[in-house]
């Protein structure tokens, strides 16, 4: 079993989702993907201990608001930080997301060379449960 810091992804964008899980991975992190957020509650219940959720807002069956409206009523997730990655970026919609029950929001594109840094600036305390310092393979779990 791993001791490595667990993030859940959550995005219908598969290269969106393979793209984040990756950098999350290199680093050292544990992922799960869920391509909705009915997947993404399936995953948080074997996944209580997550570290943190990274959640996109425009998806089918479930969007990031009523996800975040469900995350934020489970108890047993209250303590987790939400985290939008969304490609809106309209006047309003940055406070519309944190109303929402997100507590951090990150834009897209998503950039490799910043998107740890950007997350650990939005999530300190995934930077102190990891071991790195933001750049990619240098997480508890990397190899050389």
């Amino acid at each position: 079993m791993s001791t490595a810091p667990r993030v859940l992804v959550v995005d219908d964008n598969a290269i969106n989702l393979a793209l984040m899980t990756y950098l999350l991975d290199a680093y050292g992190f544990e992922t799960a993907a869920a391509g909705n957020g009915e997947e993404a509650l399936a995953c948080l219940a074997d996944w209580p201990d997550a570290a943190a959720v990274l959640c996109d807002i425009q998806m089918p069956v479930m969007d990031g608001y009523e996800f975040a409206r469900r995350f934020r009523a489970h108890p047993s997730w209250a303590g987790i930080p939400l985290v939008a990655v969304t490609a809106l970026a309209m006047v309003g919609d940055r406070e519309r997301i944190l109303a929402a029950g997100f507590d951090a929001y990150l834009a897209k594109p998503i950039e490799p060379q910043t998107f740890l840094v950007s997350l650990f600036d939005a999530v300190p305390s995934l930077r102190a449960a990891s071991a790195g310092d933001g750049t990619p393979g240098t997480g508890k779990d990397a190899r050389p």
